[in-house]
């Protein structure tokens, strides 16, 4: 990355500010089919595969977009990027409520997925305004944005309730609308982009790190830490009332306990990864989750008090995770952090998509419910494979490394 001024603290606490409360805004609208899509499947008869492909298309094309949002962020600065990115959601979203058929339907989620795709782009801003000792820090905080899910699990259904799923949409919408004006307003040009230092070099340029395995070993550490994360998220209602036998409404405040807690850790994920090194916190995360996931695995089931136990110090672990994979990215690709951060990113948003179908064939195949658990206890054991034989070639490195 060029050298650029230092920038006050001042300067870099509102950036931080900034993106993060667009980062929840963003969040919020990219699973508000979560909410609405309820309505959308009465009004059109939708079958279940109809139903699933309409709530996880977003979250699959707003994963898929962060590449190139990152790359156009590390060229073009994040302060346009982002404000555009939100623009051209909002406009989706509203369009969305205008739709009446099935095919308008997919093609306005295709669009309401770029809102997802704010995350590479936030990635790439924030940290140019953070020297390397505290990106983890800040970076932990942005991602605490996550909780936007929760503000639509909480407030959508009372709006659409009242006023309809096209309503809802609408005012999403100008939410939307409302915090890229902000943005856009308050906010200013990252110091790279400011001191015109932004990316040069050509296009094929950008995606020459996402060649190396390093990074593809990141994204696997992604894909089990947020993926993972999100498809619990997703999943866990649904479990507790076949498991446990949960009403709807207490299983669905489980579920949004069990979100909101793991965003706001990401911060506290970041604190640590910058104290102790972001290595370290992978290890802790992948041991603990290794005896986690081991313990919830069993197929006679665990006691209720047990499980939410063990489900809840999983979350914690896993949101520390998040932020440790964040830590490294900047550290060892600083000029390239938007193609590195939107290609993790990217994975860990598919891991969202893929794991709960994967869940859903397994509990078809085997008949054991725990066999979520069990697919978890395995990926979550090939990556601390995975990292453990990378750092023994890497020979005796310190720890704040990876």
């Amino acid at each position: 990355m060029p050298a650029v001024p230092p920038v006050p603290p001042s300067e870099a606490s509102r950036a931080l500010g900034l993106s993060t409360f667009a980062f929840t805004i963003c969040f919020a609208v990219w699973t508000i089919f979560s909410i609405i899509g309820l309505q959308i499947r009465e009004q059109l008869s939708l079958t279940e595969t109809q139903f699933g492909l309409l709530i996880g298309l977003p979250i699959l094309t707003g994963s898929l977009v962060r590449i190139g949002l990152g790359v156009l962020t590390d060229r073009l600065g994040g302060r346009l990027v982002y404000t555009m990115t939100m623009l051209s959601a909002a406009v989706a979203t509203f369009l969305l409520s205008l739709a009446t058929t099935w095919p308008q339907m997919l093609l306005a989620a295709l669009g309401v997925g770029l809102a997802g795709g704010s995350f590479a782009v936030g990635v790439a801003y924030v940290s140019r305004f953070y020297a390397e000792g505290r990106q983890g820090t800040a970076l932990g905080i942005f991602g605490t944005g996550n909780v936007g899910a929760a503000v639509t699990k909480f407030a959508a259904p009372f709006v659409m309730l009242a006023l309809g799923w096209q309503a809802t949409a609408q005012i999403w919408a100008a939410a939307l609308v409302l915090t890229a004006v902000l943005f856009w307003l308050l906010s200013k040009d990252d110091p790279v982009t400011a001191a015109g230092a932004g990316r040069k070099a050509p296009l094929r340029a950008e995606f020459a790190p996402l060649g190396q395995v390093r990074v593809w070993r990141f994204s696997a550490y992604y894909f089990f830490s947020f993926g993972g994360f999100v498809a619990l998220a997703l999943w866990l209602p649904h479990y507790l009332t076949q498991v446990y036998g949960f009403g709807v409404g207490t299983a669905g405040m489980i579920g949004a306990a069990y979100s909101i807690p793991g965003s706001i850790f990401r911060a506290y994920g970041g604190v640590l990864s910058d104290r102790i090194g972001a290595r370290a916190v992978m290890y802790a995360t992948f041991i603990v989750s290794l005896a986690a996931t081991a313990i919830l695995s069993i197929p006679a089931g665990v006691p209720v008090p047990v499980f939410l136990a063990v489900i809840f110090v999983l979350g914690f672990f896993m949101s520390l995770g998040k932020a440790a994979v964040y830590k490294h990215i900047p550290s060892y690709y600083p000029g390239h952090v938007g193609a590195v951060g939107g290609l993790v990113g990217m994975i860990g948003g598919l891991g969202g998509f893929a794991l709960p179908l994967l869940f859903g064939w397994l509990r078809d195949q085997t008949g054991l419910w725990s066999s979520c658990f069990m697919a978890l206890f395995l990926l979550v054991g090939l990556c601390a494979l995975w990292m453990h034989a990378s750092i023994r070639q890497m020979g005796r490195a310190p720890l704040q490394a990876a």
